[in-house]
């Protein structure tokens, strides 16, 4: 007669252990488990001996240009993220709507921002006074299109505006994870759509977006790094603009690698924290 597994002691364990299936797989973890050390110490070796130059690393990791990149790394993916929420909430907004003009709108955004890359986005931006020479700001005046766009806005739009199409997408989701009787409640007690949105809605579904929301900021802390292409200061441009004058490349690029890594390291706890204040009110 079989024991339930809750009985089985430490003395019952060579027993288990030696069936075919319980081999393969002690056999099989013990040989990923080599090769990933193996693939480590390659790593390790390769930098160790390489022709890298560990005393530039120290000396530029903490220069004046590489912090005030960092600075602009940070202000850059908080702006750009701001935008594309804003964006986003309206977009899923139009996605959900009854009527099909703010639908059609809405998903022909998102169709054309989430298939087009990002660095083109970028780059039209930056270039956009070759298409309008001038913009009017009504009420303002009129102003040549290529000083508006600077690389701080051209960056800002390029990443915001794409980031909204992803976060569109994002709400939306979070919206329909809630249930529908919930709609109907704040419908029954005479709340306004909008009012039911704000205080009823909302709430239960930021419990669903914060993760893919926090792993969007994320992500854009390191898309910024493609906004160095049009010269916006950011911490990599920086980095670049240092080793195009000492020719120390790959040192320069370990600095600015270690700043994205430090900046997500100390992203993701947060993003936990943020993550369990929302699941106290579900719980």
């Amino acid at each position: 007669m079989k024991r339930p597994i809750s009985t089985i002691t430490r003395d019952d364990a060579p027993e288990y252990l030696s069936l075919p299936v319980g081999r393969r797989i002690l056999w099989g973890n013990l040989a990923i488990g080599l090769i990933l050390v193996g693939v480590l110490i390659w790593i390790v070796h390769a930098f160790a001996v390489g022709q890298i130059a560990w005393s530039y690393v120290a000396q530029f990791l903490f220069v004046p240009s590489i912090i005030r990149g960092v600075g602009a790394t940070l202000l850059m993916a908080v702006s750009a993220m701001a935008l594309g929420m804003a964006g986003g909430l309206f977009l899923a907004l139009g996605r959900l709507s009854s009527a099909w003009l703010p639908r059609i709108v809405s998903g022909l955004y998102v169709w054309l921002f989430r298939g087009v890359p990002v660095i083109l986005q970028l780059l039209i931006w930056f270039n956009l006074a070759l298409i309008f020479p001038h913009i009017m700001v009504p009420g303002i005046g009129t102003f040549r299109t290529v000083d508006l766009m600077t690389p701080f806005l051209s960056a800002l739009l390029g990443l915001g505006l794409n980031q909204a199409a992803y976060i569109a997408e994002i709400f939306r989701s979070g919206f329909q994870s809630v249930d529908a009787g919930q709609y109907e409640a704040a419908s029954a007690i005479g709340m306004t759509r909008l009012k039911a949105m704000k205080r009823i809605i909302l709430p239960q579904a930021f419990r669903t977006v914060i993760p893919p929301l926090g792993n969007e900021f994320i992500n854009m802390i390191k898309l910024t790094s493609l906004a160095s292409i049009i010269q916006y200061p950011e911490v990599l441009h920086n980095a670049e603009t240092i080793y195009y004058a000492n020719t120390r490349v790959i040192e320069l690029l370990i600095v600015a690698g270690f700043w994205y890594l430090l900046a997500v390291t100390v992203m993701s706890p947060l993003q936990h924290l943020l993550e369990r204040h929302f699941a106290k009110g579900k719980r």
